[in-house]
């Protein structure tokens, strides 16, 4: 039987899907007007000889981006999978910290194993056999939301450990406002998912401003003042190509990750 909170955390995600699928709509009408826009300047630009610089769209263009932005949820897309996550092999009463060395330096993430035992117990077995080493983050989000993903080991937000992990701690940001969403505040670190329930695999959000999301990714942890620094000096530095998603302008590689207990 679904509990009441089960199923607001069910309403409030249908609420926001039906937003996107809206602003979806929305971003597909301009660009199908920005496409003809485009093509008459080509016709003009051929037939004068010229060349120009043309922003078109005019302001839409700043709401389709953030329209995407907002979009473009901390999502993999990686297949699940049935293969079984790792034994639980933690102390749920103990505290431990998700210790990353970066090219760019060190992030020090406060974890929570009581209220995040699955996250932290799956975390600890992957940083322990090397899972993390050598890995890019691959993707930064600087409009709508404000979030650096990491944890894939292809490095394009589709791969994943082959097995995933239940949600949790869903709840402790707060109960959703009139638009479905919650605050993760800058500092956060949670679990990106397939936008199913129970599909985080090893994928996670480095939150480096306040965002507003649907309570269905598992907040698990913590970032450091030091480490929430570094992250924001990726976020200034921006999206490469000028976008406002995509892979960092300034690259961030995951060195060496390990998960020791405090």
């Amino acid at each position: 039987m679904v509990s009441s909170d089960q199923r607001r955390r069910q309403l409030a995600r249908q609420k926001f899907e039906r937003q996107q699928q809206r602003r979806e709509q929305a971003r597909h009408r301009s660009r199908q007007r920005n496409a003809i826009i485009a093509a008459a300047v080509a016709v003009v630009l051929v037939a004068g000889g010229a060349v120009w610089a043309l922003g078109l769209g005019g302001d839409d263009t700043g709401k389709d981006d953030a329209a995407a932005a907002a979009e473009a949820t901390p999502t993999p897309s990686a297949t699940e999978s049935s293969a079984p996550e790792p034994p639980m092999a933690i102390d749920q009463k103990a505290k431990y910290t998700f210790e990353i060395t970066t090219n760019e330096g060190e992030l020090s993430i406060a974890m929570d194993a009581a209220k995040t035992p699955h996250t932290v117990n799956s975390f600890k077995a992957l940083a322990d056999k090397g899972y993390f080493d050598d890995t890019k983050c691959h993707r930064l989000t600087t409009a709508g939301i404000f979030v650096l993903q990491c944890g894939d080991p292809d490095g394009n937000g589709t791969g994943g450990p082959g097995y995933t992990i239940p949600d949790e701690n869903l709840d402790a940001l707060g109960e959703p406002g009139e638009d479905g969403t919650v605050t993760f505040e800058a500092g956060t670190v949670a679990m990106a998912n397939t936008s199913r329930p129970d599909s985080g695999g090893s994928q996670f959000f480095l939150v480096y401003k306040d965002s507003k999301l649907p309570p269905a990714y598992t907040p698990f942890g913590t970032l450091d003042e030091d480490g929430l620094k570094l992250v924001q000096a990726v976020g200034k530095a921006g999206v490469e190509g000028g976008g406002t998603d995509g892979a960092p302008a300034k690259p961030v590689t995951i060195e060496k990750a390990a998960v020791p207990k405090v």
